[in-house]
């Protein structure tokens, strides 16, 4: 009887070993999982940009173009899609864009989306762009219309 007692005691927890052994493993399955979140992130900011620029606004310029004729000057801006530039307010017939506060929504890195009228990518339209994460323009990670 004896030895089946401690047979019953040596199997009823864990050993040190086993312990430390899962810790391990753990460990190793969260260093994965961090660092692999800034990746998804970073990718989900980008697909964010991208969407706005070629999806979003080519719609709210585009209906601008119809009622106004052209696409706002480089001067005028995106703002253009929020209130009527004043030499244009018979014909303007927006918003144009839904802008929480009469501000253009920001690119996911907080800064302003770039656009210009006559654009120097896209020759004969506009080019609408963000500066991306490097928030500097004309940059290799730039993600406009182009």
């Amino acid at each position: 009887m004896t030895v089946s007692r401690s047979l019953r005691r040596a199997r009823r927890g864990f050993t040190l070993l086993e312990i430390l052994l899962a810790l391990a493993l753990l460990g190793l399955l969260a260093g994965v999982l961090i660092t692999n979140t800034g990746n998804i992130f970073g990718q989900g900011q980008e697909a964010t940009a991208r969407i706005f620029v070629r999806d979003s606004m080519k719609t709210a310029l585009t209906r601008y173009r119809l009622d106004l004729g052209d696409y706002p000057s480089t001067a005028e801006g995106l703002a253009a899609l929020i209130t009527a530039p004043g030499s244009k307010a018979d014909r303007w017939r927006g918003p144009y864009v839904d802008a929480p506060g009469g501000k253009m929504p920001l690119d996911p890195w907080g800064e302003p989306y770039r656009y210009r009228n006559p654009g120097t990518k896209n020759k004969g339209n506009y080019d609408l762009y963000s500066t991306g994460p490097d928030k500097a323009d004309g940059t290799e990670d730039d993600i406009g219309n182009w």
